[in-house]
């Protein structure tokens, strides 16, 4: 019996460590040659010498257990990195059929303290980032389809966050950029449909380098697989980078624990008409300020309740 990936080629940036890590093994576990990449830096904000240690270490797990791949340690905000990531692909491989980005820093700061460089950083390497490498993927796919005058097969997996879903009061930088990133892979899953490639954004909730200030005092269960654990995210990134999924474009999905949330576009709650040819602010406070007086403070996030944890 084949594997759902086998013969297809996958990209996934940012593998080295947590999420990128956990959806390249489960990749290669469902039958793809992978290429791992990671810039290979310790400090979660970016900072460190890079080292090619990680991407390395999680192409040989995957060799060990009779996959195949290989480690790219190039940085992907970087457009000439990144298109030699691509390049790499195919020279090993004959073609790249499926892109995972996953890479990504933080530099949390509330928005009136926050500098240019931490707010420059941030969209870099997360929403140039995903740009750089679709890019490339696209180009290619464009390429394969134009030649053989029929669609190909080509899927991409952005890596959004519920701070942009939310609201994230100290990562303006991280919130944007993550924003930023469904608007690229709506716009994106528009404009390659016709070549036969899809593209969605996943918003993952995993215990991870990234995440472990805001999962802190969130126990671990004393038995079976932690519910904050990157394996609960990788099976969903395993089948949006299957042929299974080819009706899946365009979508935004939530994912943890057991659980995956389809998000519907944005709905129009209320609509308010002028009773002349323009507002006037009068009518728009007449109707506006009772509209939101009446409404409950903004809600907050609560992951607590909705993954059933307690903190320790």
């Amino acid at each position: 019996m084949s594997l759902p990936l086998e013969g297809l080629t996958a990209i996934v940036t940012g593998a080295g460590r947590g999420l990128g890590r956990a959806e390249a093994l489960e990749l290669a576990r469902l039958g793809a040659a992978v290429v791992v990449n990671d810039y290979g830096k310790p400090g979660r904000d970016g900072s460190g010498e890079a080292s090619a240690t990680p991407a390395e270490e999680v192409a040989a797990e995957i060799r060990a257990a009779g996959g195949t791949a290989v480690a790219h340690t190039g940085d992907v905000a970087d457009h000439q990195q990144a298109r030699e990531l691509a390049e790499l692909a195919i020279a090993e491989f004959g073609k790249l059929d499926v892109l995972v980005n996953n890479a990504g820093i933080l530099r949390d700061r509330m928005v009136f303290s926050m500098t240019e460089e931490e707010w420059d950083s941030v969209i870099r390497v997360h929403l140039k980032g995903h740009f750089n490498t679709t890019h490339f993927a696209a180009a290619h796919w464009r390429e394969r389809a134009k030649a053989s005058g029929a669609p190909v097969y080509g899927r991409i997996v952005n890596t959004s966050s519920e701070a942009f879903l939310a609201g994230s009061a100290g990562q303006p930088n991280y919130a944007a950029a993550k924003g930023g990133i469904v608007g690229l892979t709506t716009s994106t899953a528009l404009a390659l449909a016709k070549y036969g490639v899809t593209a969605n954004a996943i918003c993952p909730r995993a215990r991870t380098r990234m995440t472990e200030d805001v999962f802190q005092g969130f126990e671990r269960p004393d038995a079976g697989l932690d519910p904050l654990a990157p394996e609960h995210v990788a099976p969903l990134v395993g089948y949006l980078a299957s042929p299974a999924a080819e009706h899946v474009n365009g979508q935004l999905l939530v994912v943890h624990g057991g659980m995956v949330a389809v998000v519907e576009r944005p709905r129009v709650a209320a609509k308010f008409d002028s009773k002349q040819d323009t507002f006037t602010y009068d009518e728009l406070d007449a109707l506006l300020t009772p509209h939101y007086a009446e409404r409950p403070a903004g809600e907050t996030f609560a992951a607590a309740e909705v993954l059933g944890l307690k903190r320790g």
